[in-house]
């Protein structure tokens, strides 16, 4: 039991320690960044509870919907939720680069308890594909809601409106086709990897452009 759960949670722990060190002006508060982690975990249960019941209810029929609405939607939404009103609003967020270590935490917790349940009804043989596959994919998505959200935290007008839509709409249609190559295409594995190899590019992208916004203030105040 206890192999079970290190296994579940390990690759988390190791992408979120990543991307938490990227930050290197001025780190996060450790206890801010496990709290966001735990509350990502706890999302697992109710959503598990909702995909159940709207399974049981048939309301979603068609692959093209499970994957965007009984999955993306749902998960995306909550972890944004959570991202929004614990983090967001806090005043521990004050770069753009806080957004990413919060977004990866969020949905770094979600994947690691989603991750653990799967093991102890699989068995760990899958550890390394669900670490390369869904972990993985959750983190970069967290990471891409944390950079529009952190555009969005230091924006005005319009421009803030703008990077608050998309923080929950580009995680929520990148995530719906990485669950539609899985439902839909029985040589899935042909798919997957192109689209995981441009998801670390897109996310890498935004971590590099987040560094790259907060690099020139640093220096200015060290003037």
């Amino acid at each position: 039991m206890l192999g079970i759960i290190t296994t579940g949670i390990a690759p988390g722990v190791a992408l979120l320690s990543y991307f938490y060190l990227k930050d290197q002006y001025e780190s996060e508060p450790i206890s801010m960044v496990i709290r966001t982690f735990l509350f990502g975990s706890i999302l697992v249960f109710p959503i598990m509870f909702i995909q159940y019941v709207l399974t049981l209810e048939g309301i979603f029929v068609s692959d093209l919907l499970n994957a965007f609405f009984m999955s993306s939607l749902l998960e995306e939404f909550f972890k944004w939720f959570i991202l929004f009103f614990i983090a967001y609003k806090h005043v521990e967020f004050d770069e753009l680069y806080d957004g990413i270590v919060y977004g990866a935490a969020v949905s770094l917790g979600f994947a690691s308890v989603e991750n653990i349940l799967y093991l102890f009804a699989h068995g760990v043989d899958l550890a390394i594909g669900r670490a390369l596959l869904p972990v993985s994919s959750h983190a970069l998505l967290g990471v891409i809601m944390g950079y529009y959200l952190g555009k969005a935290k230091f924006s005005l007008g319009k421009s803030k409106q703008r990077f608050l839509i998309l923080s929950l709409v580009v995680p929520f249609i990148l995530h719906g086709f990485y669950d539609y190559i899985i439902y839909s295409f029985e040589q899935w594995i042909i798919f997957i990897v192109p689209f995981m190899i441009f998801l670390w590019w897109l996310a890498l992208r935004k971590v590099k452009l987040a560094r790259l916004i907060h690099e020139p203030s640093i220096k200015q105040l060290s003037q």
